[in-house]
């Protein structure tokens, strides 16, 4: 079997420049074959774009499985197909991304066994660590004299880049430097630490190459990156704790999460999250998806994505962590918290069901029954005139909005049971609101036709319909996704991504008024931009 081999601190990344394609060449036999440089190249590309969803090793997930005894039944002629065009079923279509060539290059890379990739140590993540900036010589106050609370942080995903942009001016403030492909940016939130006026000033950026950084938004624009490390070699999510004195990293490869120093950037601490899976099997590549903080109490959960459990984490004592495994369905990916904070909802893709955790008595409190590979991202709360509270998510499968009662002391009737369900014209990936607009916004982004990929739906909560779907953009090649909304409601971002790697700043944002929907006006030099984050609406946990 293959082994991975490192080129700097990337599985395979690090080595994309100095990759060159080699021929496709398949063995008299059955067995398919590449060149070494073709393999390497195929390796890359895999991992860039596929190993989020069918895994480093393929075994699948929220994707297939793609182990060769899978894909040798398919094989060659049909993969290159598939790959091209997508399906319905949420894969997107990627012949907008990669060459003739390359489709064939992973069409045959999938039906060879998979590489394994190596393991990282404490002691090699405390090396990658690096400060820019020491902690005694940050600022006091802001030097830039301008609105940081209604800053936005801005994925530029394939320019590993995170852009600041004033929500006040539209004008970008900065790019920093960050790492490949950031997945997720968070902030200390206003849980322990109410009173604190710096509280929103660090953000801690996830990206697909195992790099958490950390941002100070008081620092003067291009001083901002004031320290990183790597927990991974593959990663998705962070969070910090709620006295802002912990970071937590979850590895996708290695299968683990880390605890870091907030202040130093040290990391502290490995926990494995390889396991028994629900079913009772053991699970190798078992991938922290989601890491979030609990608003009331000083745990943090983990998601085990592939054994279909939520870890509730005490650190209270990082010599003795309190683990409580709570058991519920496969494969746990995204999720968000309900306006109390004391129930956590996340998507089991696989199983199309929502799931609760009582992160009070840490326990299980339901599983909801819901459409084909739900994916709320950070998700959307709002009060249904029916239902009372409800919850809300897409799905990757197909293009509905489902709702749920998420209020079980005031509406213990409608609590955790489907309230309703809206068709759109696509499966997506985000969907928000906010407690001043009288809409909820989803994306459609999975969907392969462009019209469809490029356009938002925008659901009226009083009467549960689809008022409007709104055209982003229509520039080939070109996407809309995410939504977020500047901190009184009054407008909502959409980011138009470029999903073929493109180093050039030909991204944008698009901004709306959040009541006549109508174009305000369009950000432009960004480079692929697609997640995007309001400091007071994350900090102050606005859904």
């Amino acid at each position: 079997m293959k082994r991975f081999v490192l080129s700097g601190s990337v599985l395979g990344l690090a080595m994309s420049a100095a990759l060159v394609g080699g021929a496709t060449t398949i063995a008299a036999a059955e067995e398919p074959t590449l060149s070494p440089e073709a393999f390497e190249k195929a390796k890359t590309l895999y991992f860039q774009r596929c190993a989020g969803c069918h895994g480093v090793l393929r075994k699948g997930a929220t994707g297939k499985n793609l182990e060769p005894k899978a894909t040798r039944k398919l094989g060659q002629k049909r993969l290159e197909k598939i790959i091209t065009l997508g399906t319905e079923g949420g894969m997107n279509n990627f012949d907008d991304i990669f060459t003739k060539e390359e489709i064939s290059l992973l069409a045959t890379y999938i039906q060879m066994e998979p590489p394994v990739p190596p393991e990282m140590s404490l002691a090699m993540m405390r090396k990658r660590t690096k400060v820019y900036v020491k902690p005694e010589d940050y600022p006091s106050k802001p030097l830039h004299g301008l609105n940081w609370q209604n800053f936005f942080v801005v994925i530029e995903r394939d320019a590993g880049k995170v852009a600041i942009i004033d929500g006040d001016t539209k004008k970008i403030v900065t790019h920093i430097n960050t790492g490949y492909a950031v997945h997720v940016i968070k902030a200390t939130e206003h849980h322990n630490v109410q009173n604190a006026k710096d509280v929103g000033r660090f953000w801690y950026t996830m990206g697909r190459d195992g790099k958490l950084n950390k941002i100070d938004l008081w620092q003067k624009p291009g001083k901002m990156l004031v320290a990183e490390t790597q927990i991974a070699y593959d990663a998705r999510d962070v969070t910090v704790s709620g006295d802002g004195k912990y970071v937590v990293g979850g590895g996708y490869w290695p299968p683990h999460f880390v605890i870091v120093d907030a202040k130093t950037m040290m990391p502290l601490k490995v926990v494995s999250t390889r396991g028994v899976n629900v079913d009772g099997e053991f699970v190798n590549e078992s991938r922290v998806a989601a890491v979030y903080t609990t608003p009331n109490a000083p745990t943090f959960l983990i998601s085990a994505k592939e054994l279909g459990q939520m870890w509730q984490v005490d650190y209270s004592d990082l010599n003795n962590l309190d683990i409580v495994k709570i058991d519920s369905a496969k494969y746990l990916h995204d999720g968000f918290f309900d306006p109390t904070g004391r129930y956590f909802q996340i998507a089991a893709n696989a199983s199309n069901k929502m799931v609760v955790i009582d992160t009070k008595d840490r326990k299980l409190e339901a599983i909801i029954p819901v459409g084909k590979k739900p994916h709320p991202g950070p998700g959307a709360n709002w009060v249904d005139q029916k239902c009372g509270p409800v919850g809300g998510t897409v799905y990757l499968g197909e293009g509905k909005i489902t709702t749920w009662g998420n209020d079980p002391a005031g509406h213990p009737d409608q609590a955790w049971k489907v309230c309703y369900s809206v068709e759109t014209d696509g499966p997506g990936v985000f969907i928000r609101t906010h407690p001043n607009s009288p809409y909820v916004i989803a994306d459609q982004t999975k969907h392969p036709e462009p019209e469809v990929q490029q356009s938002i739906q925008v659901l009226d909560k009083s009467t549960r319909k689809i008022v409007k779907t709104i055209r982003v953009t229509e520039d080939p090649g070109k996407v809309a996704v995410h939504i977020e909304f500047n901190a009184d409601g009054s407008e909502f971002w959409v980011s138009v991504w470029n999903r073929k790697e493109n180093k050039k700043a030909t991204g944008e944002i698009v901004v709306y008024d959040a009541k006549t929907l109508k174009e305000k006006t369009r950000i432009k030099g960004l480079t692929t931009p697609t997640g995007k984050f309001n400091v007071y609406n994350r900090v102050n946990h606005v859904t």
